[in-house]
């Protein structure tokens, strides 16, 4: 079932595994049982440390057990696409090996208070899935009360209409719905801690003091992060995700030098190059406080405390909502911003597109070859999008384009969505345009709302800087797509970033920011 690279790719992924493992499959008699077993005893062949073993169950799950004891993960369907990495990786964090949470992050993992048991509902065609169930399978190997479930919803369609799951990932705590769509480990921590309650975290170890500390793990940042450390200054990078929006970028064509690489690739290509530096990555946090100073104070979630002398704001931008009744109440009910993850939950069925510039008009045509139908709304007078995809759009015969419409309010049954209330601008008619889900594409908002109190911000929210990337504090930078710089494009990020670093350590330089002393040299 494995392809011969894939196969000598895990021999070589696993020839380092300690413990011994068996991944044991209740697939007995399922119609897709001998896709199952194929797919299980591929990946058993790559290692004298894994084995299998099958019981006569009518079911399609299988567990793992490591060294006899069953780990808190189990996985229903198959692993297909996207999910192969999931189980993959759920075999090497349990023998302690792959990228797993600093110390800080494990305390509040920790510190949740059990028992915890959730299901995670995915597609493997969903580029986001991976992320969530990951992340929920490396809590469960770190707590001590923490089951996690995976269900592939293809061979479950029982399941997903009786959730009444319009969206993946979804993930569950019962019956209630906990989390739907796209989410790092950070978010989800910061969920179950709501919901399930935590017990208080001691953090270990004295107040972590910098040079610099940049709040972003994007481009930008991780560029800020690379010159100020080859400057020898002492440098945090805090980030939920290293890597930030690139992450959910598919194909990447336009980095200078490199003809194509894929948004998780460069991801990790950032982490890489991080990590060759003296570099503190302060991972899965969040900042809630910044107390401006001489010295800026950081304070984040779960307690930690961070000082630093120049404070780089590097974090991006999210995708942009339309802030109409009934979208955030539909979301993961109908209301979707990735065509690619949740399109396949409408085939066949019409959708809705609001946007109409690249992106937008891009998902249309994505979706008019699977959905029965496609309606683009534009607000503009026009489609904003390159002449070639519009002539595309236009000669599908499934779509259609609306322009000069505003999005007025999504429509609901109760339980997911029935379609959408348009205006049109000129005639201010009202029009009910009946669709099972509708996908905002409408650009980005620049993730500058925390620091409104602290740096200047245009009206489009964007953080005001200067030529070198200064804002109009002392000590504080801002740089890639959070700021008033035109062209948010990862090239542009990324000398943002390098500007931003190269300003710092001239500021350092010329005395306007006191540098932490240089700890002496041993003889």
């Amino acid at each position: 079932m494995l392809d011969q690279a894939t196969l000598q790719q895990l021999k070589t992924v696993f020839a380092n595994l300690e413990a011994n493992y068996r991944i044991v499959i209740e697939a007995h008699g399922h119609p897709a049982q001998n896709d199952l077993v194929a797919m299980m005893r591929d990946v058993a062949s790559t290692s004298d440390k894994i084995e299998i073993e099958e019981r006569p169950i009518n079911d399609l799950r299988f567990r793992i057990e490591k060294n006899g004891c069953t780990l808190p993960i189990e996985f229903k369907g198959i692993p297909g696409g996207h999910e192969f990495t999931t189980l993959i990786l759920a075999i090497l964090n349990a023998d302690g090996k792959g990228k797993l949470p600093d110390e800080g992050i494990q305390q509040r993992i920790k510190a949740l208070k059990g028992p915890v048991r959730l299901t995670s509902y995915v597609s493997t065609s969903c580029v986001n899935c991976p992320d969530v169930v990951q992340a929920l399978n490396l809590m469960a190997l770190i707590h001590d009360d923490f089951k996690h479930e995976m269900v592939e919803g293809t061979h479950f369609q029982e399941e997903i209409l009786s959730r009444k799951i319009q969206g993946v990932p979804a993930v569950f705590a019962a019956e209630k719905l906990l989390h739907a769509g796209k989410a790092n480990l950070a978010d989800l921590l910061e969920k179950l801690e709501a919901h399930f309650g935590s017990d208080p975290v001691e953090q270990q170890g004295e107040l972590k003091e910098y040079d610099v500390a940049i709040i972003g793990g994007g481009p930008a940042g991780v560029a800020a992060a690379i010159y100020t450390a080859r400057k020898g200054l002492k440098t945090a990078i805090i980030a939920e995700r290293i890597g930030g929006q690139v992450n959910e970028t598919k194909g990447i064509e336009n980095l200078i030098s490199i003809p194509y690489t894929e948004g998780p690739q460069l991801a990790a290509d950032l982490f890489k190059h991080l990590d060759a530096y003296p570099i503190e990555i302060l991972e899965n946090r969040r900042v809630e406080n910044i107390e401006d100073g001489p010295r800026k104070t950081l304070h984040m979630k779960g307690g930690e405390i961070v000082t630093t002398g120049a404070l780089v704001l590097a974090t991006g931008a999210k995708w942009r909502q339309l802030g109409i009744p009934g979208e955030r109440e539909n979301i993961g009910r109908g209301v979707a911003f990735c065509p690619h993850c949740d399109g396949p939950f409408y085939q066949n069925k019409p959708v809705i597109v609001v946007g109409g510039g690249n992106s937008g008009v891009e998902a249309a045509i994505d979706l008019a070859g699977i959905c029965e139908s496609v309606v683009l709304i534009e607000y503009g007078d026009a489609l904003r999008a390159d002449g070639v995809l519009v002539d595309k759009l236009n000669s599908l015969p499934n779509a259609r384009v609306l322009t000069n419409s505003q999005s007025t309010r999504v429509l609901d049954n109760g339980d997911k969505v029935a379609g959408i209330e348009v205006k049109n601008r000129t005639t201010e008619a009202v029009e009910t345009i009946p669709a099972d889900g509708i996908f905002v594409q409408i650009g980005l908002v620049p993730n500058s709302a925390f620091f409104q109190e602290i740096v200047e911000l245009n009206q489009r929210g964007e953080i005001v800087v200067d030529g070198h990337c200064r804002t109009q504090r002392t000590g504080i930078y801002a740089c890639g797509d959070v700021t008033d710089v035109p062209y948010k494009q990862i090239i542009v990020a990324m000398g943002e970033g390098a500007k931003a670093g190269l300003s710092a350590f001239e500021d350092f330089a010329r005395g306007n920011i006191e540098q932490l002393p240089k700890p002496p040299r041993k003889s």
